[in-house]
């Protein structure tokens, strides 16, 4: 497997070896961890950790660190699965227009009878409602509510 990825690109792939896979394990559990913490964790030192991890940010690996947020601390009470299936010729300005909208929280085109699916946060059944009412003129929605969690944030590898 890992030379395919080589072969069609993936320089990067050239520098996971075990310990960085456990350095990544340990900063998508918690990327708050200290590099001394990790170090204990996977057997290098704290230097070693911080080295390990600049070159994987260098090499775009690690996008970047997040803070994740409790949707329900923030009044949204409700987490909609919207799909688009968008009209002739407004596939590309629902494209521009979705990144300014705050309800959504992943956007995704895909393939299959529809184009878009996007998952958003929103405060109530009325606003629900506003944000369908947005979206209509772009295409064809189906929306499903979430009722529940049941995977979220596994780690890669």
């Amino acid at each position: 497997m890992l030379s395919i990825l080589r072969e069609i690109g993936y320089k990067s792939i050239e520098c996971m070896d075990s310990t960085n896979i456990k350095i990544l394990a340990c900063l998508q559990h918690n990327a708050r961890m200290t590099n001394t913490s990790i170090g204990r964790d996977v057997g290098i030192s704290s230097p070693a950790v911080a080295e390990r991890i600049r070159k994987m940010e260098d090499l775009g690996i690690i996008k970047g660190y997040k803070a994740q947020i409790d949707p329900l601390a923030l009044g949204y009470q409700m987490k909609a699965i919207i799909t688009l299936r968008a009209f002739m010729g407004k596939l590309k300005p629902f494209l521009v227009a979705v990144k300014n909208w705050d309800e959504v929280v992943n956007c995704y085109r895909v393939t299959g009878n529809e184009n878009i699916v996007m998952v958003v946060t929103l405060k109530n059944q009325k606003h629900l409602e506003a944000f369908i009412d947005q979206i209509i003129g772009y295409g064809e929605s189906k929306t499903q509510i979430v009722l529940a969690k049941v995977v979220d944030g596994n780690p890669i590898l």
